[in-house]
This record gives structure tokens, C-alpha cells and sequence, in this order.
């Protein structure tokens, strides 16, 4: 195992460290985007409360929510490591290569950290008050024959010893679900201008970071031929830093104009 351990503390094996993680945490983005998206279905939260159940609960997600967690710390302080490595190191600014280079791609280190804040503040906001404080719970009827489905908040105090119950009642044609209310506490949380507005500035980060980061972690692992570069870039533009980021931002805005 000494070659790879060689090869992991190269000055090359730290960047593909980087890379790799990094990609890792774009796919994670893809997927979280995909079930955030529910947030926007007319149904009272239903759809995105029974996700966050499920993103909470069922075991493989959870081992790989936790890889997350692992990477996301992993590429942040390896990324700050690695930027005061480089600087410690630079005994002459090369001025040339800083003015063909990109804002972005000279800022890596900062938009990291920036995001890794944004980061702490969006777990605390919902992933920790979700696992740990009591929510409201909230009970959806749905009709199994029309898909059509009710809401009804549960009484003040109501509790129960998982996040989700289930049962059908045949009879009635009609599945009914009780649980934990997360979809308000976004709701409520994106009515406050402060917060929705500091989550807006987090997307920006996430734009330009990822502006450079996707197409400069293909580079490092050696992935630059001109028939295929080109659409990697394209990717990295429209899909990461432009796409991607505008749907979350989408979020909070949704909420904070619907209170009016």
C-alpha cells in the first residue's frame, strides 16, 4: 500500500483528493436539488415531509448522508490546507498567470469557506431542529383512487415515537400519514428577509465556486481532450454554477414572496 499512500500525499494526490470529493459533493447537490424540489408541489408539504422522512430513515441514505457530512468537512479543510500550503510556498506572485486566471478560480479557498458557514447554518436551521427539536406534526389524507390529498395540523403537543405513521383504511379508499412538519418550519424560516437573503448570497457562492471547481477537478484527473472538455465546461457553467444554484435560490424566494 506504500504506492498509494506515496501517491495520496503527492502535491497531485492532494488535488485528486480534492477532486474526487468534490465531484461527490456535486452529485450529492444533484439528488438534493431533486427532492428540495418537492417543496414547490401544491400538496401542504406532503411530498417534501415524506422525503425528508425518508432521506432521515432508511438506512443506505443515511450511510451516505453520513459519507456526506465526512466529505463535505473533508473538502473544505483539505481546500484550506491545501490554499495556505500554496502560499507558503509562493515566494513571487505570478502576476501573468493571476490576470488570465478567473475571480473564482483565485478565490477557491474563500468561497469554500464561505460556503462551509453556509453549510453550518442550513444544518442548525433544518437537519438539526428536524432530529432533535419537537416540530409540529401535521396528518395528510390521500385519496388513493384520485391522488387528490387533504391536510390537517395535529393538535398542539401531539407526539409519537417515530417521525412517520402510516396506514390505509381500505374501506375508504384513503392512505393517511402523520408527521413531522418540516415543510412549515421552511415555510416560516424563508418568511424572515435576513435569512432568505443570506441563502441567496450561499447560491452565489455556490455559482462561483463551482463555476471553476467542476471543470478543474476533470482537469486534475486528467480528463482535458478537446472533443469532450468543451461540454464538460458547458456543464459546469449552465448545470453547476448556473441552473443548479438558481432552483435553490428559487426556494427561499418562493417562500418569502408567498407570505404576501
Amino acid at each position: 500500500m506504500s504506492w498509494l499512500t506515496q501517491t495520496l500525499t503527492s502535491s497531485i494526490g492532494k488535488k485528486v483528493l480534492m477532486s474526487l470529493t468534490g465531484l461527490f459533493l456535486c452529485l450529492f447537490l444533484v439528488v438534493h436539488l431533486i427532492g428540495n424540489l418537492q417543496l414547490f408541489k401544491d400538496d401542504g408539504g406532503y411530498a417534501f415531509n415524506t422525503y425528508a422522512v425518508t432521506m432521515t430513515t432508511f438506512t443506505p441514505v443515511k450511510i451516505i448522508s453520513y459519507l456526506n457530512y465526512f466529505f463535505i468537512l473533508f473538502h473544505a479543510f483539505w481546500g484550506i490546507y491545501l490554499e495556505v500550503r500554496n502560499r507558503k510556498a509562493r515566494n513571487v506572485k505570478y502576476n501573468l498567470i493571476r490576470n488570465q486566471s478567473t475571480w473564482s478560480s483565485r478565490n477557491m479557498a474563500l468561497l469554500g469557506t464561505i460556503l462551509l458557514v453556509y453549510i453550518v447554518v442550513h444544518m442548525g436551521d433544518f437537519w438539526y431542529k428536524f432530529h432533535n427539536e419537537p416540530l409540529p406534526y401535521v396528518q395528510y389524507t390521500e385519496m388513493l383512487s384520485t391522488g387528490e390529498v387533504f391536510s390537517q395540523v395535529m393538535p398542539a403537543g401531539y407526539t409519537q415515537d417515530v417521525k412517520q405513521v402510516e396506514f390505509v383504511n381500505s374501506d375508504e379508499g384513503t392512505r393517511t400519514v402523520i408527521v413531522k412538519d418540516l415543510y412549515q418550519t421552511v415555510s416560516v424560516a424563508f418568511q424572515n428577509f435576513l435569512l432568505s437573503f443570506f441563502y441567496l448570497l450561499g447560491m452565489v457562492a455556490v455559482g462561483f465556486h463551482l463555476y471553476h471547481g467542476f471543470q478543474s477537478a476533470f482537469q486534475t484527473l486528467g480528463i482535458n481532450h478537446p472533443k469532450y472538455s468543451p461540454f464538460i465546461k458547458a456543464v459546469g457553467i449552465w448545470v453547476f454554477a448556473f441552473i443548479i444554484p438558481a432552483a435553490f435560490a428559487a426556494m427561499p424566494l418562493y417562500f418569502y414572496f408567498k407570505q404576501f
